[in-house]
């Protein structure tokens, strides 16, 4: 159980914080920005639940699993990788990304095959969800930079010093697919997507302009 009996504590107004084993780092390490950036996305992800009056209600179920896992994305990410633990911490699952490759099966059948790109908009949901799909491929860019950083192998013990969990990354690459779908599954109940328009919508694309002749 979490028990947080104050909100403020001023151990970090030196520019550092604790990792989930308690060793201290910059706020600007590397783990810390992926797991801030998977935080950002969950916010999302909950702007998107309640700007919602006509999700489906297996989507709504979905999408309250999948902020449930990413806090425990980034109790992994903020764990450095130990061979052996007095307190085993939550790490990510292949079964994880299993699952959401699953929910990417089933709700890309309710929408029609792509054949260009689409706007990021249409109902307010939809629009939700295409940011929360950003947010999240930036966490998996700073989950990357991380695990570049420090590796992806366990420890020698020493608090701080330990690898980052590749699952990880791959949790959130998946996610990424699955709320991009399910951003078009939104817009159903107006039709369908938002179709990109080449040329920016005008009637007839500019023709570039021609760099004059020099000697």
């Amino acid at each position: 159980m979490v028990n947080l009996t104050r909100i403020y504590t001023r151990t970090g107004d030196d520019g550092q914080t604790h990792l989930g084993d308690m060793s201290r780092t910059s706020k600007n390490d590397l783990r810390l920005l992926a797991y801030a950036d998977t935080n950002e996305a969950n916010a999302q992800i909950g702007v998107a639940l309640a700007a919602s009056s006509d999700l489906p209600e297996d989507v709504r179920t979905t999408l309250t699993r999948v902020q449930n896992d990413l806090f425990d994305v980034g109790a992994d990410l903020c764990t450095p990788l130990q061979q052996t633990y007095e307190f085993p911490p939550l790490r990510v699952q292949q079964e994880w990304i299993d699952e959401l490759e699953a929910d990417c099966d089933t709700y890309l059948e309710r929408v029609e095959k792509l054949r260009s790109f689409i706007l990021p908009g249409g109902t307010l949901t939809s629009a939700h969800l295409h940011v929360a799909t950003t947010v999240v491929r930036r966490a998996e860019r700073q989950a990357w930079a991380a695990i570049e950083a420090c590796g992806d192998q366990p420890g020698d013990g020493t608090k701080g010093v330990g690898g980052v969990n590749v699952l990880t990354a791959k949790y959130l690459n998946r996610l990424s697919d699955l709320l991009f779908i399910l951003a078009r599954v939104a817009n159903l109940p107006i039709g369908g997507d938002v179709m990109w328009q080449p040329g920016g919508g005008r009637a007839e694309a500019p023709q570039r302009r021609q760099k004059p002749a020099t000697d």
